[in-house]
């Protein structure tokens, strides 16, 4: 006997959903104050509710269900305070969860008094499995629930005179119940509710435990959509879990299929392995261009506030909202990543973003790109150049990534861990700036100038193996002079073969940076790096420092 069996599939001739694309945004309803909090370990109290609506509202969210005000004594008191204390905007309809049973139809009327728009939402359970173990009903006295329960509503009605009331119905478990089945049950409920083109209901299909491919889930919206008498009557919602990790693949193939509604939670949150997480829905969109009408542009703070409400955590892989997901360890991810961005820069930001491993710009959800390359002993050269230049304003020479990205993984390798922005920059400044050796430069300056051969004397203050000493020599510049006199006194064995200078973006006002390469006479290169107000100074503490670095 065999324990598990495939879940069934839709029969279908053509399908039309592999061939549609998402152009639009579909209607969003946050659950987030209803599933969302019933799964919590610790579900929020009145003030936290209160917090979690206003962020909700401030996100962009038209409908949200607040709760089951029938259930308990605090969820009935949440949604007094929503109307009492006029917390709801005009443009925002209050969904509230009810089951199709009378005396809770009838709390849940009294929670409403006072609201402006509503979706009153009330459901029965179809499936084969809950008629069996938790009814023992067959299916027209399940039909017969639902029927009544629409009933039970329309006569209540009149205790909220005022209030503009859009009725929404679920057949709990849609996914596991017989596709007709749910039809037939559906259609009885809009035959008693009396849906129009103009005021249509909503009739919403839960996924309420995921139990095949997203494709299945597609093939039974589709067969739905398409087999509905009054479709133009009806708003189709569906409401995916995640039981098998497919609940947002399952929700966008569901749109694909012609559903123009989505019920879900902030990162996913909801009964089990939760419901449909509506950030990454959204964001899902937004990459292809869509206007989402729902706004994530500081994922921080929400991310904050909703770990602070909710007492969950947002793990740091969660997509688009997770701490390291636009953070690259990788090498040759670090190179693409820089070379993508200055090519982006250069062009003028405006462009089509297309930034390889970044499928959204971090800018756009309040990440700042200071956190996006992170670096350890795995991580390649264009890491490390990105941090200096972004972080610190050194644009370092392109031949030069390969010595530091060496000597910055040698010091990750050591420690054992990633390391920090401010620790690249103190071993940069330990290798390059503060290189102890027998080279010292006191003073330079400039003695003469012969204008036709455009040649200078420049005459230079040194401490040489703890020795004061003056030399000079003359040179294209002061750097050319600079060796020249080096090596008169003894210092030798190299030659320039790379010289860059800039000024520096960040950190040091007026400040010159210079870089330059020599090659000794074994081959081996080295850079050294100089820092002064004056670019010609900046050049020759460049020579000192390489020096230094050479040990010669």
């Amino acid at each position: 006997m065999r324990k598990y069996v495939a879940s069934p599939v839709v029969k279908m001739q053509k399908r039309m959903w592999p061939d549609a694309v998402i152009s639009k945004a579909p209607r969003w309803c946050s659950v987030d104050l209803r599933d969302g909090n019933q799964a919590l370990i610790d579900p929020m109290g009145i003030e936290a509710k209160l917090a979690m609506f206003e962020m909700l509202v401030k996100i962009g969210f038209k409908e949200i269900e607040i709760g089951f005000p029938s259930a308990s004594q605090i969820e009935f008191d949440f949604a007094r305070r929503l109307f009492d204390e006029n917390r709801v905007p005009a443009d925002v309809a209050v969904q509230v969860l009810c089951q199709a049973r009378e005396h809770l139809v009838e709390r849940t009327m009294e929670s409403l008094k006072g609201a402006k728009k509503a979706v009153f939402h009330i459901y029965n359970s179809v499936s084969p499995a809950q008629r069996k173990y938790t009814f023992n009903m067959t299916k027209d006295e399940i039909k017969a629930v639902a029927i009544n329960g629409i009933r039970m509503v329309k006569d209540r009605l009149p205790m909220i005179q005022g209030t503009d009331v859009m009725l929404e119905y679920s057949p709990e478990s849609f996914s596991q119940t017989e596709i007709d089945y749910a039809l037939e049950v559906c259609e009885a409920v809009m035959d008693e509710w009396g849906p129009t083109p103009e005021r249509p209901m909503i009739l919403n299909l839960p996924a309420t435990v995921e139990c095949s491919t997203p494709n299945v889930h597609a093939d039974q919206i589709e067969w739905f959509c398409t087999h509905l008498k009054r479709r133009s009557s009806a708003i189709i919602s569906l409401h995916t879990h995640n039981d098998r990790g497919t609940g947002i693949a399952a929700a966008e193939l569901g749109v694909l299929a012609g559903a123009d509604r989505i019920e879900g939670t902030l990162f996913g949150n909801g009964e089990r392995t939760g419901n449909l997480d509506i950030v990454a829905m959204s964001l899902n969109m937004y990459t292809q261009g869509i206007d989402t009408k729902l706004d994530f542009s500081n994922l921080p703070a929400i991310v904050d506030a909703y770990e602070n409400m909710t007492g969950m955590f947002v793990h740091a892989r969660h997509p688009y909202a997770g701490e390291l997901v636009y953070t690259a360890f990788s090498g040759s991810h670090q190179d693409a990543i820089k070379k993508a961005l200055d090519a982006r820069a250069a062009a003028g930001g405006e462009s089509v973003w297309d930034v390889p491993y970044l499928p959204i710009d971090p800018k756009d959800v309040g990440r700042s790109y200071e956190a996006i390359i992170r670096i350890n002993s795995q991580s390649g050269k264009g890491g490390v150049a990105y941090i200096m230049r972004e972080k610190y304003g050194f644009d370092l020479p392109k031949a030069m990534h390969a010595e530091i990205g060496t000597i910055v993984n040698k010091k990750a390798d050591t420690v054992g861990r990633e390391l920090k922005s401010e620790e690249i920059l103190d071993v940069f400044t330990h290798e390059y700036l503060e290189q102890k050796g027998r080279l010292h430069l006191d003073s330079i300056r400039e003695t003469s100038n012969d204008k036709e051969t455009k040649k200078s004397t420049w005459e230079a203050h040194v401490i040489v193996d703890g020795v004061s000493r003056l030399v000079s020599a003359v040179g294209s510049g002061p750097i050319e002079a600079f060796v020249k006199a080096l090596k008169s006194i003894g210092i030798n064995g190299f030659e320039v073969t790379a010289f860059h200078e800039d000024a520096l973006t960040r950190g040091a006002d007026s400040s010159a940076v210079a870089y330059v390469q020599v090659e000794r006479k074994d081959g081996k290169r080295f850079w050294g790096v100089g820092i002064d107000p004056s670019i010609a100074d900046s050049g020759v503490r460049a020579v000192v420092s390489v020096v230094n670095r050479m040990g010669l």
